[in-house]
């Protein structure tokens, strides 16, 4: 037998050609297009069903909730409907029914892309035997081995738990367990203010909810323009939730009515519960990485490469297992992206420079390319053109007047460099400056906007607005 002829047996004498580990959207994306590139394909799903954290804890859930408290802001708000308090409280359990009801749609929409693609769902927990096989452990406490010649892993990540919380008391809770939340908070301290805090937040303020909001920062998202979160902190603090900057907690004190969060500084703050909401860990602990040679670093994160492999040459890594961007969306493509190395050896496509930024608070915070910190360190020479809602019909019909349009750009090549949004449906409007942005060859043109009729009244036409507030300031 030849040395080809070899190769080809020990292929064939794997179960699979690919083993992906996580149906989140990184194991989705690696899944689909290695199945429809002619590869035999399993995943391995410790869930019920498939989906991931995304699915079930994260990205859908928090925004269905989102979205529900939204509308009833807007009901609220809107002098049509002048109900009084008692017709117009719903509690985080009621609207919890209409997340349910998007989650079951979601599976339904991604086990039929499984199916449909010949994707074989193995449920279980994966460990690693060696670098090609797979040991399933199942709910019932059997288990069983799978193998492939490829392996992805696309396991997710879950919220940190600091050795000193007890996540076991039924006050406190993370981003995950918090969708369990069965009582009726009037009071909530969030600790940690990022894009989940912050989210949750405003959820719960939404509802009513007393809300104490503690950052271990000096402001919030400050990975954002500073005006655009400068914008989201006056509007939470003018909505009456308190914000405390700068804090770091000592222990949390867990009673039968509440908690009392015990902060290094001293200060004491009481509430019904406590959302915990201060970083992830990556979902490796679980894989028994040790068996492949392959580690970890203290997050659970694992490093690859430009082709997302890692250290072993066939088994690769997306996700939220590799950190940034930590993103539903670019996890997506990760896979995908790993998925064409291991089909053709090599990797034409990566992800794009510019990822877009979308913020589910209320109102949405979104943003593309780069922050006037950003520019002005780079000395690069750049005007801003603004547009704010209040002026704009469809915002005034809408009654969503709060928030703006900023759009940075070249003074002298009129490209578009930076684009952020504060608003309601900020994360959509932004994709529309995005493809301008993406624009080759002179494309990318402040003047695209200034020569293009918009349909009228939309929230698009902000773009005009702001277009034509920017070359008023040039001279």
């Amino acid at each position: 037998m030849s040395v080809a002829d070899k190769k080809t047996d020990i292929k064939q004498s794997y179960d699979y050609d690919a083993i992906v580990i996580g149906t989140g959207p990184g194991g989705e994306g690696a899944a689909m297009y290695l199945a429809k590139s002619g590869k035999k394909v399993a995943a391995v799903e410790r869930y019920k069903s498939v989906g991931g954290g995304c699915t079930h804890w994260g990205t859908i859930p928090s925004k269905a909730l989102r979205h529900s408290v939204s509308r009833l802001i807007e009901f609220k708000e809107n002098p049509l409907f002048q109900l009084d308090e008692q017709h117009t409280r719903l509690t985080f359990p009621q609207i919890l029914k209409h997340a349910a009801g998007v989650i079951r749609k979601q599976v339904l929409l991604r086990s039929g892309f499984y199916d449909r693609n010949l994707v074989k769902i193995h449920q279980g927990e994966a460990r690693f035997v060696d670098a090609h096989h797979i040991e399933v452990m199942t709910q019932d406490g059997s288990h069983y081995t799978i193998s492939a010649e490829t392996i992805v892993i696309a396991s997710g990540s879950r919220p940190y738990h600091p050795p000193k919380v007890d996540f076991t008391h039924p006050r406190i809770y993370d981003s995950d367990t918090i969708l369990s939340l069965a009582h009726d908070p009037r009071h909530i301290i969030i600790f940690g203010a990022g894009v989940i805090g912050c989210e949750y937040a405003s959820i719960f303020r939404g509802l009513g909810v007393r809300v104490d909001l503690v950052n271990n920062r000096d402001r919030l998202l400050s990975f954002m323009d500073t005006e655009i979160s400068d914008a989201l902190s006056y509007h939470f603090w003018n909505s009456g939730m308190t914000i405390r900057h700068g804090e770091e907690f000592a222990h949390i004190e867990g009673r039968d009515d509440g908690v009392i969060l015990h902060l290094q500084s001293g200060k004491k703050m009481k509430a019904d519960c406590i959302l915990f909401a201060n970083g992830r860990t990556g979902n490796t602990d679980m894989l028994n990485l040790a068996a492949i040679g392959l580690a970890a670093d203290g997050r659970g994160l694992i490093k690859v490469n430009n082709k997302y492999q890692t250290s072993i040459d066939n088994i690769y890594a997306v996700g939220d297992v590799i950190g940034y961007p930590s993103l539903a969306s670019a996890a997506y493509d990760q896979g995908r992206l790993a998925g064409e190395a291991i089909v053709k050896g090599n990797l034409d496509g990566h992800l794009i420079a510019d990822i877009p930024a979308g913020i589910y608070t209320i109102p949405e915070m979104s943003s593309v390319g780069k922050t006037e910190q950003e520019l002005t360190a780079a000395k690069v020479p750049y005007e801003v053109g603004r547009a704010q809602f209040k002026h704009l019909a469809r915002a005034q019909i809408a009654n969503t007047g709060a928030g703006s349009l900023k759009l940075l750009f070249h003074r002298d090549t009129l490209e578009i460099l930076g684009i952020h949004c504060f608003g309601e449906r900020a994360a959509e409007i932004v994709h529309i400056g995005q493809a301008i942005m993406m624009q080759k060859n002179g494309g990318n043109n402040l003047n695209y906007f200034v020569h293009t009729t918009f349909n009228y009244p939309t929230m698009a036409e902000a773009y005009r607005v702001a277009a034509l507030n920017g070359l008023n300031r040039l001279f």
